[in-house]
Protein backbone atom coordinates (compact mmCIF):
# COMPACT_ATOMS: atom_id res chain seq x y z
CA UNK A 1 0.00 0.00 0.00
CA UNK A 2 2.73 2.42 0.62
CA UNK A 3 4.12 1.67 -2.89
CA UNK A 4 1.04 2.75 -3.87
CA UNK A 5 0.52 6.01 -2.14
CA UNK A 6 3.92 7.28 -2.20
CA UNK A 7 3.64 8.76 -5.69
CA UNK A 8 0.34 10.25 -4.61
CA UNK A 9 1.86 12.07 -1.55
CA UNK A 10 4.91 13.42 -3.63
CA UNK A 11 2.55 14.68 -6.60
CA UNK A 12 0.54 16.90 -3.95
CA UNK A 13 3.61 18.26 -1.92
CA UNK A 14 5.60 19.46 -5.14
CA UNK A 15 1.85 20.87 -6.32
CA UNK A 16 1.20 22.73 -3.22
CA UNK A 17 4.69 24.17 -3.25
CA UNK A 18 4.72 25.27 -6.79
CA UNK A 19 1.57 26.57 -5.80
CA UNK A 20 2.97 28.82 -2.56
CA UNK A 21 5.71 29.95 -4.35
CA UNK A 22 3.96 31.46 -7.23
CA UNK A 23 3.03 34.68 -4.98
CA UNK A 24 6.38 34.74 -3.46
CA UNK A 25 8.27 34.77 -7.18
CA UNK A 26 5.85 37.32 -8.18
CA UNK A 27 6.39 39.51 -4.80
CA UNK A 28 10.71 38.79 -5.64
CA UNK A 29 9.79 40.45 -8.71
CA UNK A 30 7.51 43.26 -7.98
CA UNK A 31 8.44 44.54 -4.46
CA UNK A 32 12.27 43.05 -4.12
CA UNK A 33 13.29 40.33 -2.10
CA UNK A 34 12.50 41.79 1.51
CA UNK A 35 9.17 42.54 0.69
CA UNK A 36 8.79 38.60 -0.76
CA UNK A 37 10.15 37.34 2.38
CA UNK A 38 7.74 38.92 4.16
CA UNK A 39 4.89 37.99 2.26
CA UNK A 40 5.72 34.25 4.01
CA UNK A 41 4.53 35.51 6.85
CA UNK A 42 1.14 37.76 5.87
CA UNK A 43 -2.03 35.73 7.18
CA UNK A 44 -3.48 36.88 4.11
CA UNK A 45 -0.80 34.52 2.14
CA UNK A 46 -1.57 31.49 4.42
CA UNK A 47 -5.22 32.79 3.86
CA UNK A 48 -4.81 32.34 0.17
CA UNK A 49 -3.58 28.97 0.64
CA UNK A 50 -5.80 27.62 3.06
CA UNK A 51 -9.00 29.01 1.16
CA UNK A 52 -8.10 26.56 -2.08
CA UNK A 53 -6.51 23.42 -0.14
CA UNK A 54 -9.84 23.02 1.40
CA UNK A 55 -11.91 23.68 -1.91
CA UNK A 56 -9.52 21.21 -3.47
CA UNK A 57 -9.45 18.24 -0.78
CA UNK A 58 -12.95 18.80 -0.18
CA UNK A 59 -14.26 18.27 -3.64
CA UNK A 60 -11.98 15.48 -4.67
CA UNK A 61 -12.45 13.20 -2.16
CA UNK A 62 -16.12 13.98 -0.68
CA UNK A 63 -18.01 16.37 -3.17
CA UNK A 64 -17.28 14.34 -6.29
CA UNK A 65 -17.16 11.15 -5.49
CA UNK A 66 -20.17 11.30 -3.30
CA UNK A 67 -22.11 13.86 -4.47
CA UNK A 68 -21.58 14.01 -7.94
CA UNK A 69 -20.66 10.77 -8.78
CA UNK A 70 -23.87 9.16 -6.52
CA UNK A 71 -26.35 11.27 -8.60
CA UNK A 72 -26.99 14.24 -5.70
CA UNK A 73 -26.56 16.82 -7.90
CA UNK A 74 -28.90 19.49 -6.36
CA UNK A 75 -26.26 19.35 -2.97
CA UNK A 76 -23.02 19.11 -5.23
CA UNK A 77 -23.94 22.28 -6.79
CA UNK A 78 -25.52 24.18 -3.36
CA UNK A 79 -22.68 22.53 -1.56
CA UNK A 80 -20.20 24.50 -4.45
CA UNK A 81 -22.71 27.40 -4.42
CA UNK A 82 -21.73 27.85 -1.23
CA UNK A 83 -17.70 27.32 -1.32
CA UNK A 84 -18.04 30.07 -4.39
CA UNK A 85 -19.62 32.62 -2.14
CA UNK A 86 -17.02 32.43 1.08
CA UNK A 87 -13.81 32.64 -1.86
CA UNK A 88 -16.10 35.83 -2.87
CA UNK A 89 -16.31 36.93 0.46
CA UNK A 90 -12.73 36.11 1.52
CA UNK A 91 -11.03 37.44 -1.43
CA UNK A 92 -7.79 35.95 -0.85
CA UNK A 93 -5.87 36.97 -3.82
CA UNK A 94 -7.38 40.44 -3.77
CA UNK A 95 -6.49 40.89 -0.02
CA UNK A 96 -3.15 39.83 -0.33
CA UNK A 97 -1.92 41.92 -3.27
CA UNK A 98 -3.86 44.77 -0.96
CA UNK A 99 -1.62 45.05 1.50
CA UNK A 100 1.48 44.38 -0.62
CA UNK A 101 0.31 48.13 -2.62
CA UNK A 102 -0.18 49.72 1.06
CA UNK A 103 2.93 48.40 1.97
CA UNK A 104 4.85 49.68 -0.92
CA UNK A 105 2.91 53.15 -0.61
CA UNK A 106 3.56 53.67 2.73
CA UNK A 107 7.35 52.73 2.52
CA UNK A 108 7.23 55.80 -0.34
CA UNK A 109 5.42 58.62 1.40
CA UNK A 110 8.13 57.67 4.27
CA UNK A 111 11.05 58.13 2.18
CA UNK A 112 9.54 61.28 0.41
CA UNK A 113 11.27 64.47 2.34
CA UNK A 114 9.01 67.17 3.40
CA UNK A 115 10.30 70.95 3.04
CA UNK A 116 11.84 72.98 5.82
CA UNK A 117 10.91 75.94 5.20
CA UNK A 118 6.98 75.76 4.76
CA UNK A 119 6.91 73.76 7.70
CA UNK A 120 7.82 76.81 9.75
CA UNK A 121 5.44 79.30 8.09
CA UNK A 122 1.97 79.22 9.71
CA UNK A 123 -0.69 79.00 7.03
CA UNK A 124 -2.42 81.61 5.46
CA UNK A 125 -6.02 82.40 6.12
CA UNK A 126 -8.05 81.16 4.05
CA UNK A 127 -11.63 82.85 4.25
CA UNK A 128 -13.18 81.48 1.16
CA UNK A 129 -11.98 77.93 1.94
CA UNK A 130 -15.05 75.43 2.36
CA UNK A 131 -15.10 72.59 4.80
CA UNK A 132 -13.58 69.42 3.59
CA UNK A 133 -15.65 67.03 2.72
CA UNK A 134 -15.90 63.59 4.21
CA UNK A 135 -14.09 60.86 1.90
CA UNK A 136 -16.50 58.29 0.84
CA UNK A 137 -16.16 54.95 0.98
CA UNK A 138 -16.55 52.18 -1.95
CA UNK A 139 -19.86 50.56 -1.66
CA UNK A 140 -20.25 46.80 -1.89
CA UNK A 141 -17.99 44.51 -2.44
CA UNK A 142 -14.79 44.46 -4.80
CA UNK A 143 -15.12 41.71 -7.23
CA UNK A 144 -11.89 39.40 -7.01
CA UNK A 145 -11.91 37.91 -10.94
CA UNK A 146 -8.49 36.24 -9.56
CA UNK A 147 -10.05 34.14 -6.88
CA UNK A 148 -12.94 33.26 -8.42
CA UNK A 149 -10.55 32.34 -11.58
CA UNK A 150 -8.33 30.37 -8.98
CA UNK A 151 -11.64 28.48 -7.73
CA UNK A 152 -12.80 27.15 -10.79
CA UNK A 153 -9.08 26.51 -11.58
CA UNK A 154 -9.02 24.39 -8.49
CA UNK A 155 -11.89 22.38 -9.54
CA UNK A 156 -11.29 21.13 -12.28
CA UNK A 157 -7.10 20.31 -11.30
CA UNK A 158 -9.84 17.88 -8.94
CA UNK A 159 -11.91 16.58 -11.28
CA UNK A 160 -8.76 15.51 -13.94
CA UNK A 161 -7.17 14.10 -11.08
CA UNK A 162 -10.25 12.19 -9.84
CA UNK A 163 -10.63 11.27 -13.49
CA UNK A 164 -7.63 9.73 -14.14
CA UNK A 165 -7.43 7.64 -11.22
CA UNK A 166 -10.57 6.19 -11.75
CA UNK A 167 -9.73 5.69 -14.95
CA UNK A 168 -6.38 3.82 -13.51
CA UNK A 169 -8.69 1.67 -11.57
CA UNK A 170 -11.10 0.58 -13.76
CA UNK A 171 -8.43 -0.45 -15.99
CA UNK A 172 -6.39 -2.23 -13.11
CA UNK A 173 -9.54 -4.12 -12.27
CA UNK A 174 -10.16 -5.19 -15.83
CA UNK A 175 -6.81 -7.04 -15.96
CA UNK A 176 -7.13 -8.26 -12.41
CA UNK A 177 -10.33 -9.44 -13.84
CA UNK A 178 -8.83 -11.44 -16.39
CA UNK A 179 -6.21 -13.13 -13.99
CA UNK A 180 -8.77 -14.00 -11.51
CA UNK A 181 -10.58 -15.65 -14.40
CA UNK A 182 -8.12 -17.37 -16.02
CA UNK A 183 -7.21 -18.68 -12.55
CA UNK A 184 -10.77 -19.95 -11.96
CA UNK A 185 -10.73 -21.73 -15.11
CA UNK A 186 -7.81 -23.48 -13.85
CA UNK A 187 -9.21 -23.56 -10.24
CA UNK A 188 -12.38 -25.58 -11.71
CA UNK A 189 -10.60 -27.76 -13.83
CA UNK A 190 -8.71 -28.89 -11.50
CA UNK A 191 -11.20 -29.50 -9.20
CA UNK A 192 -13.91 -30.96 -10.78
CA UNK A 193 -12.89 -31.92 -14.48
CA UNK A 194 -9.94 -34.16 -13.10
CA UNK A 195 -9.57 -37.76 -13.93
CA UNK A 196 -11.83 -38.75 -10.96
CA UNK A 197 -14.33 -37.12 -12.28
CA UNK A 198 -14.08 -38.32 -15.60
CA UNK A 199 -13.33 -41.95 -14.87
CA UNK A 200 -16.94 -42.14 -12.61
CA UNK A 201 -18.61 -40.27 -15.51
CA UNK A 202 -17.10 -42.54 -18.21
CA UNK A 203 -17.68 -46.02 -15.87
CA UNK A 204 -21.57 -45.20 -15.75
CA UNK A 205 -21.69 -44.24 -19.37
CA UNK A 206 -19.62 -47.92 -19.86
CA UNK A 207 -22.65 -49.59 -17.85
CA UNK A 208 -25.71 -48.11 -19.65
CA UNK A 209 -23.70 -49.34 -22.56
CA UNK A 210 -23.27 -52.44 -21.51
CA UNK A 211 -27.06 -52.73 -20.50
CA UNK A 212 -28.10 -51.21 -23.59
CA UNK A 213 -29.88 -47.59 -22.06
CA UNK A 214 -31.38 -45.07 -24.34
CA UNK A 215 -29.48 -43.01 -22.26
CA UNK A 216 -25.62 -43.68 -23.43
CA UNK A 217 -25.55 -41.44 -26.55
CA UNK A 218 -27.14 -38.38 -24.24
CA UNK A 219 -25.04 -38.81 -21.53
CA UNK A 220 -21.71 -38.85 -23.80
CA UNK A 221 -22.83 -35.15 -25.15
CA UNK A 222 -23.62 -34.10 -22.09
CA UNK A 223 -19.88 -34.40 -20.81
CA UNK A 224 -18.94 -33.63 -24.12
CA UNK A 225 -20.58 -30.04 -23.60
CA UNK A 226 -18.97 -29.65 -20.13
CA UNK A 227 -16.12 -30.22 -21.39
CA UNK A 228 -16.45 -27.66 -24.69
CA UNK A 229 -17.82 -25.02 -22.00
CA UNK A 230 -15.25 -25.56 -19.88
CA UNK A 231 -12.39 -24.54 -22.12
CA UNK A 232 -13.96 -23.39 -25.22
CA UNK A 233 -16.56 -21.26 -24.30
CA UNK A 234 -15.46 -19.87 -21.08
CA UNK A 235 -12.88 -17.99 -22.80
CA UNK A 236 -15.20 -15.05 -23.40
CA UNK A 237 -15.98 -12.16 -20.66
CA UNK A 238 -19.51 -12.74 -20.73
CA UNK A 239 -21.87 -15.69 -21.90
CA UNK A 240 -25.02 -15.99 -22.23
CA UNK A 241 -27.03 -17.24 -18.89
CA UNK A 242 -28.70 -20.33 -20.85
CA UNK A 243 -25.55 -21.65 -21.92
CA UNK A 244 -24.35 -21.76 -17.86
CA UNK A 245 -27.73 -22.89 -17.26
CA UNK A 246 -27.14 -25.53 -19.75
CA UNK A 247 -23.71 -26.43 -17.85
CA UNK A 248 -24.99 -26.60 -14.78
CA UNK A 249 -27.79 -28.85 -16.00
CA UNK A 250 -25.50 -31.65 -17.85
CA UNK A 251 -23.51 -31.53 -14.71
CA UNK A 252 -26.47 -32.46 -12.45
CA UNK A 253 -27.87 -34.92 -15.04
CA UNK A 254 -24.25 -36.48 -14.88
CA UNK A 255 -23.91 -36.61 -11.13
CA UNK A 256 -26.72 -38.31 -10.71
CA UNK A 257 -25.72 -41.71 -12.92
CA UNK A 258 -23.60 -42.23 -9.40
CA UNK A 259 -26.01 -40.74 -6.81
CA UNK A 260 -28.06 -43.48 -5.00
CA UNK A 261 -31.44 -42.25 -3.91
CA UNK A 262 -31.05 -41.62 -0.77
CA UNK A 263 -29.98 -38.03 -2.85
CA UNK A 264 -32.72 -36.11 -4.04
CA UNK A 265 -32.03 -32.60 -6.47
CA UNK A 266 -34.10 -30.07 -7.20
CA UNK A 267 -33.23 -27.29 -9.95
CA UNK A 268 -35.89 -25.15 -10.53
CA UNK A 269 -35.82 -21.75 -13.42
CA UNK A 270 -38.44 -19.01 -13.55
CA UNK A 271 -38.60 -16.43 -15.27
CA UNK A 272 -36.81 -15.71 -19.08
CA UNK A 273 -33.19 -16.42 -18.69
CA UNK A 274 -32.89 -15.89 -22.94
CA UNK A 275 -31.69 -11.82 -23.13
CA UNK A 276 -29.37 -12.43 -20.39
CA UNK A 277 -25.72 -12.69 -20.20
CA UNK A 278 -23.74 -13.48 -17.14
CA UNK A 279 -19.30 -13.94 -16.59
CA UNK A 280 -18.76 -18.02 -16.83
CA UNK A 281 -18.73 -20.52 -14.34
CA UNK A 282 -19.69 -17.73 -11.51
CA UNK A 283 -22.86 -20.06 -10.67
CA UNK A 284 -21.49 -23.28 -11.98
CA UNK A 285 -19.35 -23.15 -9.00
CA UNK A 286 -21.66 -22.67 -6.35
CA UNK A 287 -23.34 -25.92 -8.17
CA UNK A 288 -19.78 -27.92 -7.88
CA UNK A 289 -19.63 -27.25 -4.18
CA UNK A 290 -22.76 -28.47 -3.47
CA UNK A 291 -22.01 -32.04 -4.84
CA UNK A 292 -18.77 -31.72 -3.56
CA UNK A 293 -19.20 -31.42 0.19
CA UNK A 294 -23.23 -31.89 -0.03
CA UNK A 295 -23.20 -35.32 -0.62
CA UNK A 296 -23.30 -38.21 1.40
CA UNK A 297 -22.86 -42.41 1.01
CA UNK A 298 -24.63 -43.41 4.45
CA UNK A 299 -26.45 -40.37 5.08
CA UNK A 300 -29.85 -38.80 3.28
CA UNK A 301 -29.09 -35.70 2.05
CA UNK A 302 -30.88 -32.86 -1.15
CA UNK A 303 -29.44 -30.25 -3.03
CA UNK A 304 -31.94 -27.50 -3.65
CA UNK A 305 -31.13 -25.03 -6.70
CA UNK A 306 -33.28 -22.26 -7.64
CA UNK A 307 -32.25 -19.66 -10.47
CA UNK A 308 -34.96 -16.45 -10.64
CA UNK A 309 -34.00 -14.29 -14.07
CA UNK A 310 -35.68 -11.07 -14.11
CA UNK A 311 -35.23 -8.48 -16.48
CA UNK A 312 -32.17 -6.78 -15.34
CA UNK A 313 -31.02 -9.46 -12.56
CA UNK A 314 -30.83 -12.83 -11.53
CA UNK A 315 -31.33 -14.05 -8.40
CA UNK A 316 -29.44 -17.76 -7.47
CA UNK A 317 -29.61 -19.78 -4.30
CA UNK A 318 -28.46 -23.21 -3.38
CA UNK A 319 -28.59 -25.14 -0.46
CA UNK A 320 -27.20 -28.31 0.58
CA UNK A 321 -26.30 -30.42 3.80
CA UNK A 322 -23.59 -29.79 5.74
CA UNK A 323 -21.08 -33.52 6.20
CA UNK A 324 -17.88 -33.76 8.63
CA UNK A 325 -15.29 -33.64 5.97
CA UNK A 326 -11.85 -36.18 6.58
CA UNK A 327 -8.93 -34.25 8.21
CA UNK A 328 -6.55 -34.41 5.36
CA UNK A 329 -8.90 -33.47 2.64
CA UNK A 330 -8.12 -30.17 0.89
CA UNK A 331 -10.71 -27.25 0.90
CA UNK A 332 -11.74 -25.98 -2.77
CA UNK A 333 -10.39 -22.57 -3.33
CA UNK A 334 -13.61 -21.93 -5.71
CA UNK A 335 -15.69 -20.02 -3.24
CA UNK A 336 -13.00 -17.52 -2.38
CA UNK A 337 -12.17 -17.48 -6.20
CA UNK A 338 -15.79 -16.64 -6.74
CA UNK A 339 -16.27 -13.83 -4.64
CA UNK A 340 -13.19 -11.98 -5.68
CA UNK A 341 -14.25 -12.16 -9.45
CA UNK A 342 -17.90 -10.74 -8.60
CA UNK A 343 -15.89 -8.29 -6.61
CA UNK A 344 -13.83 -6.85 -10.01
CA UNK A 345 -16.88 -8.18 -12.48
CA UNK A 346 -19.83 -7.09 -10.50
CA UNK A 347 -18.62 -3.95 -8.13
CA UNK A 348 -21.47 -2.64 -5.75
CA UNK A 349 -23.82 -4.49 -8.24
CA UNK A 350 -24.11 -8.15 -6.60
CA UNK A 351 -25.02 -9.38 -3.39
CA UNK A 352 -23.39 -12.94 -1.84
CA UNK A 353 -24.75 -14.38 1.03
CA UNK A 354 -23.19 -17.80 2.56
CA UNK A 355 -24.87 -18.97 5.82
CA UNK A 356 -24.41 -22.03 7.74
CA UNK A 357 -26.90 -22.08 10.39
CA UNK A 358 -28.84 -25.52 11.32
CA UNK A 359 -26.10 -27.47 9.70
CA UNK A 360 -27.07 -26.12 5.91
CA UNK A 361 -25.06 -24.62 3.69
CA UNK A 362 -26.62 -21.82 2.18
CA UNK A 363 -25.20 -19.45 -0.51
CA UNK A 364 -28.08 -16.52 -1.92
CA UNK A 365 -26.38 -14.12 -4.94
CA UNK A 366 -28.45 -11.54 -6.32
CA UNK A 367 -27.00 -9.85 -9.81
CA UNK A 368 -27.46 -6.96 -11.58
CA UNK A 369 -27.09 -7.36 -15.29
Amino acid sequence: MSRVKTPAVVTHITGWLIFLSLPVLFMAGQAGKDRAFDTLFSPWYWLLFGSYSIVFYLHTYFLFPKLYLGKRIIAYISIISLLLAGVYLLRPFDRLFTQVSHFDRGMMDEGRPRPQFEEMRPPAPDFDARPPMPRREPRGQHFDIVSIFLFFLTLSLSIALQTTWRWRSTEKRALQAEAEKAQAELAFLKAQINPHFLFNTLNNIYSLAITHSEHTADSIMKLSNILRYVTDEVNQDYVALQQEIDCIQDYIDLQQLRLGKKTTVSFTISGNPAPLSIAPLILMTFVENAFKYGVSNHQASSIIIDLQAHTRSIVFSCSNALFPRKQDERTGIGIANTQQRLEHLYPHKHYLNITTDNNLYSVSLALDI
